[in-house]
C-alpha cells in the first residue's frame, strides 16, 4: 500500500477508492502540489530540477511559455528556496542519499517509501523530509478529533514519518532519526527544523495497524468503503434520504 492512498483512506474511505479507480480527482487545484514538488527538485539535483521545469513548463509559466516569467505562486517558491539555501545550517543538515527508496512490511502488509533525504552515518544516521506549509502556527481543524492541532498532525506527517523510521530499519537496518525542514508559504518565508517524538510515532503507529486491514479490503472489494459524509465527493453523491432534526446539524 502507498503512502499516499493511505492519507487519503484516512480523510476518506469512498473518495479515496473512487480515485483508486480513476472515477475522482480529489486534487482539483494541483498548484499546492506543483509548489511542494517544485522545492523538491531544486533540493534534490540541478538536473532533476531542470527536468521538472521542462514536464511541467505550461503548468509552471505565464501562457504556459518559460519567456513569459514563472507564475507567482512559483516565484514565492523560489522565496522559500533561497530562505534554505541562505541558512548557514541546512547544507550542512540537508546531506545524503536524495529521494532513497524504502520497502518494508508493517503487520504483513507491503509498504514502499521515498526518503527527501537519507543520511546513513552509522554513528549519526538520519532522515529529512522537506515539507511546505502555509504557516506554521495557523490552527488547522481536525474532523477525526474534532480539534484544533497543528500542520503536522493534521496532515499526517507524525505517522509518515513513523512509516519512513520502520521501513529505513527493514530496509538498511539502521534505527534512523528522523527530522522534518519546514519552509512557510509567507511572504517573508518561515523556516525551522523539527524532531518527532518516539511515543508519538508509536501511538501512529498502533493506530494504522489497526486498521489497514480494512482499507486493504476495501481496495480488494470485499468490504464497502464508508463515506465522510463531508468532502467534496460526498457532497456530490449525497441526496436527501431520510428527515434530520435541525438539533443533529454537526458543528466542525
Amino acid at each position: 500500500m502507498s503512502k499516499s492512498l493511505y492519507w487519503n483512506f484516512l480523510g476518506c474511505e469512498a473518495a479515496a477508492l473512487a480515485q483508486l479507480k480513476g472515477e475522482y480527482n480529489a486534487f482539483q487545484d494541483e498548484t499546492p502540489l506543483l509548489v511542494g514538488n517544485y522545492l523538491h527538485s531544486y533540493f534534490e539535483s540541478e538536473e532533476s530540477h531542470k527536468s521538472f521545469l521542462d514536464v511541467n513548463k505550461k503548468k509552471l509559466y505565464k501562457y504556459g511559455k518559460p519567456e513569459k516569467g514563472l507564475k507567482k505562486q512559483f516565484t514565492d517558491a523560489d522565496k522559500m528556496i533561497k530562505a534554505l539555501k541562505d541558512d548557514p545550517s541546512f547544507p550542512y543538515i540537508y546531506k545524503g542519499n536524495k529521494e532513497a527508496i524504502v520497502t518494508g512490511k508493517i503487520n504483513g502488509i507491503q509498504w514502499m517509501g521515498k526518503i527527501d533525504c537519507l543520511n546513513l552515518d552509522a554513528k549519526n544516521s538520519y532522515f529529512v523530509d522537506l515539507k511546505t506549509v502555509d504557516d506554521f502556527h495557523k490552527k488547522h481543524w481536525d474532523d477525526g478529533q474534532h480539534k484544533f492541532v497543528n500542520f503536522a498532525q493534521q496532515r499526517g506527517y507524525i505517522l509518515q514519518m513513523a512509516i519512513y523510521k520502520e521501513l529505513i530499519k527493514q530496509t538498511f537496518g539502521i534505527n534512523a532519526r528522523p527530522f522534518i525542514i519546514a519552509v512557510s508559504k509567507q511572504s517573508t518565508p518561515d523556516k525551522a527544523i523539527y524532531s518527532i517524538p518516539d511515543e508519538d510515532m508509536q501511538e501512529q503507529l498502533n493506530e494504522l495497524q489497526e486498521c489497514q486491514e480494512h482499507i486493504r479490503d476495501v481496495i480488494k472489494g470485499t468490504v464497502k468503503p464508508i463515506p465522510c459524509g463531508h468532502c467534496d465527493y460526498c457532497r456530490m453523491h449525497k441526496t436527501l434520504g431520510s428527515i434530520q432534526s435541525i438539533d443533529d446539524i454537526e458543528i466542525f
